[in-house]
């Protein structure tokens, strides 16, 4: 693609996930990231994404709106504000990709229903754990009708800046709801620990689905090929467990962070932020044909 046919790309946010945002855009043929927009002037993110010759900007949604428009915003700010976001910015055209736990705009996880994302210009990518736990989930569900689905996501406690842990509630909320809505299963239940933990772990989901008549070999494959399809875009993605038993399937995975602005263990920011840049790579293909 050449230069000029890129499309202009804003981040909101200047936590870890918006300075490895800043990079994976950087290095896209098809997007051009023309502002990094934090809320404080001297926050250490900022500077950061300053120092990596990005623009930015202080006072959050407010200079991106003097800045702009752009063909494509991300959202990595707090789910408490993204409501705010999306009200000022629905009718400038931009397409605006949510990294914040909530519930709104069209739900998508790019292996699973990543098509629906060209019909909308507001999308929820759920969460961390949910891009982790659909897939494989979803896959699962194919293969068996569950009755009640568990998630327990482990993330080490130094990926998990500010907004995040404002958010938990959100996080769990939202999470449920995708799974749910993926799995068509009424009955499903969310965790997540933050371990303090040294060294650092590794991002870690352990899934445990309740459901009869399931056999191993199906599901086995199933979840192999669902995870495949996951590490096109985030190649850390591993499956380290799975185990079937009279009514149960126990589905464990891990994620290293396998990009060079965030350390190995914040696999949770690298899955997510690989799912938007893809999709919003695909916007930009798609806007120039």
């Amino acid at each position: 693609m050449a230069a000029d046919e890129r499309r202009s790309v804003a981040v909101l946010g200047a936590g870890l996930i918006g300075i490895d945002l800043a990079d994976r855009i950087q290095r896209s043929k098809g997007l051009d990231l023309r502002l990094v927009a934090g809320r404080n002037r001297e926050s250490r993110g900022l500077a950061r994404v300053a120092e990596m010759g990005c623009a930015t900007a202080s006072g959050g949604i407010t200079s991106l709106l003097k800045s702009g428009p752009f063909d494509v915003v991300f959202d990595a700010s707090n789910a408490d504000v993204h409501a705010d976001h999306w009200a000022v910015l629905r009718e400038s055209g931009t397409m605006l990709i949510d990294l914040t736990p909530t519930q709104l705009g069209t739900v998508i996880v790019p292996t699973v229903n990543g098509g629906q994302a060209a019909a909308s210009r507001h999308i929820s990518l759920v969460s961390c754990g949910g891009q982790a736990a659909v897939p494989v989930l979803h896959a699962v569900a194919q293969h068996c009708t569950p009755t009640y689905i568990e998630v327990v996501s482990t993330a080490a406690s130094p990926s998990a800046g500010r907004a995040t842990r404002l958010n938990l509630d959100q996080y769990i909320a939202t999470t449920q709801a995708a799974i749910r809505s993926f799995t068509g299963t009424p009955e499903v239940k969310v965790m997540a620990n933050l371990s303090p933990a040294r060294p650092a772990p590794a991002f870690r989901v352990a899934m445990t689905v309740l459901a009869a008549g399931v056999r191993p070999g199906p599901i086995g494959a199933a979840v192999a090929s669902a995870a495949e399809e996951v590490r096109a875009f985030t190649p850390g993605f591993a499956v380290t467990s799975v185990v079937v038993t009279d009514g149960r399937i126990s589905v464990a995975v891990e994620v290293t962070a396998t990009g060079g602005r965030i350390p190995r263990y914040a696999g949770n920011l690298d899955l997510i932020n690989g799912a938007a840049v893809l999709l919003a790579e695909q916007h930009a293909a798609a806007q120039s044909r």
